[in-house]
């Protein structure tokens, strides 16, 4: 249970302080979008840095979804991780909601340009996001002692870029919970699909990464 509160905990903290910022930037005085991507990469890597060794602080059902894949996380344990993440979205959406009732979006992720472009868009950034999980977590242990602040600046970086192109959400429960809380669940495919596979072509392309480490290594071997 120590692990699913992490998660839940955690996950309400991301929603809560990212998309709040939003509403902020709505309701009360314009941050703009350098203090939103601000607020969303400074929450992350907070998250990760409280219940990394807790939980991993995965906070997000597409990067549980490729863990799982990748042997990182237990299948039997990605029903409660699930479950745990979208509460917590679900519960800071919601005390959003009681506290700004007059907001219309709450924080959620809204596309300025067409579908499928976004959907595109979506699916790289959190390829590009998964892909640095990755990376800082099977390398050196230099880079794992830093991988808080630098999945937390990939986040800022997507965030400040993309941002005003589809959200950048990057995360199916940072998205569904103010979706629905703003009544635009039409939009739920497009955020809970593209992150989904954005994450599993990372994890792909991070095993043929390693296939051709390995092949390397074994090329070079002295006969």
């Amino acid at each position: 249970m120590q692990k699913y509160l992490a998660e839940f905990v955690g996950t309400f903290l991301l929603v809560f302080i990212g998309t709040g910022s939003i509403v902020f930037d709505n309701q009360i005085y314009p941050i703009g979008g350098l203090g939103i991507s601000l607020a969303f990469g400074g929450i992350v890597t907070i998250v990760i840095l409280l219940f990394g060794k807790i939980s991993g602080a995965h906070v997000n059902p597409a990067v549980s979804i490729a863990l799982v894949f990748s042997g990182s996380l237990s299948k039997k344990k990605l029903p409660g991780y699930l479950i745990m993440q979208l509460a917590g979205a679900l519960l800071a959406s919601g005390v959003l909601f009681f506290l700004f009732p007059e907001d219309e979006t709450l924080g959620a992720s809204l596309p300025s340009i067409s579908l499928i472009s976004a959907f595109i868009l979506e699916l790289f950034l959190t390829f590009m996001l998964m892909l640095g999980i990755f990376i800082c977590a099977n390398t050196s242990h230099f880079l794992k002692n830093f991988l808080p602040y630098a999945i937390g600046f990939i986040v800022f970086m997507e965030a400040y870029l993309a941002g005003p192109l589809t959200g950048a959400s990057m995360n199916p429960a940072r998205s569904i919970a103010p979706l629905l809380f703003s009544g635009n669940a039409d939009l739920l495919w497009l955020y809970t699909f593209a992150p989904i596979t954005g994450a599993m072509l990372a994890y792909l392309f991070w095993g043929l990464l390693k296939k051709i480490q390995r092949l390397n290594n074994i090329i070079a071997l002295p006969l």
